[in-house]
Formats: structure tokens, sequence, C-alpha cells
């Protein structure tokens, strides 16, 4: 009976929370490091190069952001309390801070930077109930907009990483990146499933195997990294709160939490776990601790990385410890220079190639969620403006140039301002649908959606009850876990 009952509980446990063997954990995790180590030094390598950080100030930023990033990922995949949405997202700092950022630390120094960064996590903290509540704004109309829009933005980082030699590509740039992706493809298509599972980090080595001889891998730093350098909180001074930073930096926190909640909530469905009001609140939070830790060890505001949204679709690897994985290896690569020298080595043609694949199956889940909308004549309307503004920071950058700092934070990133536009435009065109279902009984709320979109019962995420009184990560009983 005990064998039986055993077995039961086996296949009966959710995806989201099986563990796997650590023959396979390992690379699964290594493989979400990789997707989104170039995003995570991006952000210090830039406000540190503009501030005129030396060379080995620059190394410590680096590595305290590894370390936070790793921190970040525990907490927000497994969870403690009302911290964690126990999804499998990883974090990394966010670009949406990086203008204000300089600002400050040129207007100020970087204390002023770090101490407005703890207070817009406090800040999170504080207002992430209250913005959870807002999750009956994003029905699938507006939650498969902003997923599509995440993806389809994010095509300008992989072309960043093909192209980052100059503004064209160079054929053997290029060539790395196609042959990469097209690598990706073939393992997905032929190896078997378990290969199948780690493609894109067997076509990263596939990648900088075949840069070796062309000269393209750059591993010269590996000697000079020391075996361990410890981070140390405060490392230049005590932080400081300058009233313009910090309000700065609380709507760079609102812009982030926008930008989680579409991330939170693109997992949520390509895990088959919609993403209720408590648990958005729970993750949210813990963007909000995590940066409040990243201010206090020196580095900055932390969200969901969308990349690696895409490559949970990609992999169609469930499980929340894959992150947690994923953050122990990070917190190792902050902790050892050496080893995140070996893995700086990738070159970034070739993470652009598997950038491809996985930013397009972000939008594909945008997609594939906008499949259970009715696509009238307001709802086409719904999704072609939002997209359409959301494109235009990307493909043309300084759009906003001339407008106030206040107005580029939120809509230099097409991600927020095509969220906020999403929302804006359903309310506008679906608003009485939104108020019929609101007046009507319990059982037609459950049943309607805030717009006329969908085709049978809306699910957990448009429900504008909470889905849940069960403490978070358990479904409530009598619902099905979806």
């Amino acid at each position: 009976m005990t064998q039986a009952t055993a077995r039961d509980t086996e296949r009966t446990t959710d995806p989201v929370d099986e563990v796997p063997r650590l023959a396979r954990l390992f690379p699964l995790g290594l493989q979400h490091v990789l997707a989104m180590y170039a995003g995570a030094v991006a952000v210090p390598l830039i406000v540190g190069g503009a501030l005129g950080y030396s060379p080995e100030d620059l190394a410590f930023l680096i590595s305290a952001d590894l370390f936070v990033a790793g921190i970040a990922s525990i907490i927000q995949s497994i969870g403690f309390w009302r911290f964690g949405v126990r999804l499998p997202l990883m974090q990394g700092v966010t670009f949406a801070a990086v203008g204000p950022m300089i600002t400050i630390g040129t207007t100020y120094d970087i204390t002023a930077v770090f101490g407005a960064t703890i207070a817009c996590g406090l800040f999170m903290i504080l207002v992430a109930p209250f913005f959870s509540a807002l999750l009956r704004f994003f029905p699938p109309i507006v939650t498969g907009t902003v997923i599509l829009i995440i993806g389809v933005t994010l095509m300008d980082v992989a072309a960043g990483w093909i192209t980052a030699q100059g503004e064209s590509a160079a054929p053997s740039d290029l060539a790395l990146a196609a042959g990469t992706l097209l690598f990706v493809v073939l393992v997905e298509r032929f190896a078997p499933p378990a290969l199948a599972r780690v493609s894109v980090l067997l076509g990263l080595a596939l990648g900088t195997l075949v840069a070796l001889p062309m000269g393209k891998v750059d591993w010269s730093g590996v000697g000079d990294a020391g075996w361990f350098a410890l981070v140390t909180p405060f490392h230049f001074g005590l932080p400081t709160f300058p009233l313009a930073a910090v309000l700065s930096m609380l709507v760079v926190g609102l812009v982030i939490m926008t930008e989680t909640t579409g991330d939170m909530i693109a997992v949520g469905e390509i895990v088959e776990k919609p993403v209720t009001k408590r648990r958005l609140a729970d993750g949210l939070r813990a963007d909000g601790l995590s940066t409040v830790i990243g201010g206090a060890f020196n580095t900055f505001p932390y969200t969901a990385f969308a990349q690696n949204v895409g490559l949970v679709s990609l992999t169609n690897v469930k499980s929340r410890y894959v992150a947690t994985m994923a953050g122990g290896i990070l917190v190792v690569l902050g902790l050892v220079p050496k080893v995140g020298a070996v893995v700086e080595g990738v070159p970034s043609a070739v993470l652009g190639g598997a950038g491809v694949a996985l930013f397009g199956m972000v939008a594909a889940s945008g997609i594939r969620s906008l499949t259970k909308v009715t696509f009238t004549n307001k709802n086409i309307l719904v999704v072609a403006v939002s997209l359409g503004v959301a494109l235009l920071p990307t493909v043309k950058p300084e759009i906003y140039a001339e407008f106030p700092q206040w107005f580029r934070l939120i809509f230099d990133s097409g991600i927020s301002s095509g969220a906020i536009c999403a929302i804006l435009l359903n309310l506008l065109l679906n608003g009485d649908q939104l108020r019929a279902s609101r007046d009507g009984s319990r059982q037609d709320e459950q049943e309607l959606a805030p717009h006329d979109a969908l085709r049978g019962p809306a699910p957990a995420v448009t429900t504008y009850e909470e889905a849940t009184s069960a403490p978070s990560g358990e479904p409530q009983p009598g619902t099905p876990d979806r």
C-alpha cells in the first residue's frame, strides 16, 4: 500500500513542483543561465561604463549582479511565506532603469542609485497587493497581446547580439547565428526527448566550438579572473536618498511591476498554472525584496527575464526547481569570477541565434493565448494599436528623445507602453462587457471575461474574485488546476 500510495502521489504531482534528478536538473539550469547571461551583465556594464568606473569596479558590479540575480531567482521559484510566485521564472536587472540610474549617478553619485533602488524595492513590496488587484484588467485579449509584444520587442535584443560589432552583421557572425538556430531546430526535430529539452544549451555549446577556430571566442580574461571573490554589501559606501532620485525610481518600480505581471502571466499559461491575484502579489513582493537586496549589495532593480519564459515554452520543462538550480549557478558565478569569465566567452552571435528561437517562442505563446479570443473589430483594434505603439521605440529608439524623462521612462520600453495601451484600449472598447459582467450574478462573473472575446469559461487568470484563498501554489478544492 505504501508503494502504491507513493506511485499515486508521484503521478499526481504538479509538473511545476516536480524535482528532476540532478543529471537533468543541472544542464537544464545551466541552459537558463546561458540564455540570460548576456542580458544579466549588460546593465552593470552600461551603467558602470557611463559613470566612468574602472575595469575592477565593473567586474565587481557584474559579480554583485550575478550573485543577487541568483538569490532573486531562488526566492521567486521556491518562495517563502508571501514572497515568490513559485513558477519557473528567472530574475535579472531590468533595462527600464538604465536611463534613470545613469541620470541619478551623474547628478549625485552611485550611492544615490543604490539608495533609490532600495526605496524602489520597499515601494514595490508595499504596493504589490494593490497592484495585483488589477489582475482582472488582464483578460486573454490583454495578456495575449502583452506576451506577443514581449517576444516581438525582444527580437531587437537578439539582433543586437548578432550585430554586436557594428550596425550590420558580419557574414561570419550571421553564419554563426544561423547555424546555432538551425542546430537548435534540428535537435528539437530529430534528437531524443532528453536531448531536445536542452537543445538551446547544445546549440550554444556547438556554436562556441565552431567559433573557436574563427577567433571569436574570447577567454583571455579567464586566466586573470580569481577563483573566489566575496560580494560585500555597501561596497561603494552607504546609500543616500535624494528625493528626486527616489521619485524617479518609484516610477521605474511601476514599470517593473507591469513588465513582471506580463511575464508571470505568460509563464503561468505555458506551464498551465494560471496566475491568481494572490500568486501575482507574492511574485511582485519577491521582485521588491530582490530589489532591496540588490540596492544593499551594490546592484540594481530586478524583474523577470522574458527570454527565459521563451525557454520554458521551447523545452516544455515546467519544474520551478530548474529555475532554482539556475539561481544557484548564478550565485556561484557571482562568487567565482573565473567560472563567470568562461561563460562570458560565449560569442554574442551564438547567443543571438539562440535568442531568435527563445524570443520567437515568447511571441508564439502570446499568439496561443490570443486563440482564446474571438476577433471582433474591437479586439482586432486592441491588438493592432497596442502592438504598433510597442514597436515604435523598437524600430526608432530616439522617437521620444524630445519628451520629458518621466514620459521616456515609460514609453521607451515597448513592453510597458504596449501593456498600458492594451489595458486602456480594452477598457475603452470593451468596457460595456466589463460593467455587465460585474453587475451580473456570481455565476455569470465566473463565465464572462471583461470583454466579448472568450470561447467558453474564463480561465482563473481572468476572474474578478481571487481564484483561491488557499496558500500560494495550492489549488482551490473543486477548482481544476489548469
